[in-house]
């Protein structure tokens, strides 16, 4: 029986999920690596085995061969605007070892072809690991009368976002107009080296990017791992599918 169960397991694919990090406090003394559930339950629902990725850059080619795909999750921290280029104008928590494994991992898996899907801070990171910029504080840089970090519970959609034609995107959707949930105060703003913008909102806030030179490299600025609408689901679908 087990060794049944085991086999089953071993045939679906593996997908990689980064981890939020924290050098002490709150949950331990000591440092520790935190996830939400529903992002290891959305994964494992439409078929893949979630497998977290700590972060340890040396581990990077070994995780590379075994693992099927990524997940870039978001956290509550911004990625060092030295990066791009930029001073901080608006940045908050920074997390430099977390954002060095994620760009390298990243990077790998795009030279190699494999699935990944850039969640929040994940679309961030893609952008900025192509060489792309992002808005440090939607609020201070651009007048919208959309309030990107939802009052409402994150499990509720708060706005609309508009997907462009011609786009993997819409071909996922197969629909133009969809309601999201909101959780950022940041966003793309130029786009990186063969990126372009897959949907935005309808005060332009870049909601969706992706990889023209890649076979399935998307980033969504939203959180479709609360599975709120049937488009989240058809996301991940498609994501797991893709492999």
């Amino acid at each position: 029986m087990l060794n049944n169960y085991i086999n089953i397991i071993m045939k679906k694919p593996l997908i990689g999920i980064t981890l939020d990090s924290q050098k002490k406090g709150n949950y331990s003394k000591f440092p520790w690596y935190a996830l939400r559930q529903n992002y290891l339950d959305s994964i494992f629902e439409f078929g893949g085995i979630p497998f977290p990725l700590f972060h340890n850059i040396n581990s990077i080619n070994e995780l590379s061969n075994k693992v099927d795909a990524i997940v870039i999750t978001g956290g509550d921290f911004d990625i060092d605007p030295s990066l791009y280029g930029k001073k901080n104008l608006g940045s908050r928590k920074i997390k430099d070892s977390r954002t060095q494994f994620e760009i390298k991992i990243f990077r790998k898996f795009l030279n190699n072809k494999k699935p990944i899907l850039g969640i929040c801070g994940g679309q961030q990171l893609i952008n900025i690991a192509c060489g792309g910029t992002l808005i440090q504080d939607i609020k201070k840089e651009k007048k919208s009368k959309i309030n990107h970090e939802q009052k409402n519970p994150r499990n509720q959609t708060s706005h609309s976002i508009i997907i462009k034609k011609n786009t993997k995107l819409i071909k996922i959707i197969k629909k133009n107009k969809i309601l999201v949930n909101s959780a950022h105060h940041q966003s793309v703003d130029k786009l990186g080296k063969n990126l372009i913008t897959s949907a935005e909102g309808e005060d332009s806030i870049v909601e969706a990017i992706e990889h023209t030179n890649h076979p399935w490299c998307l980033g969504v600025q939203w959180h479709p791992e609360f599975l709120i609408t049937t488009y989240d689901k058809l996301l991940f679908k498609n994501f797991i599918n893709s492999i």
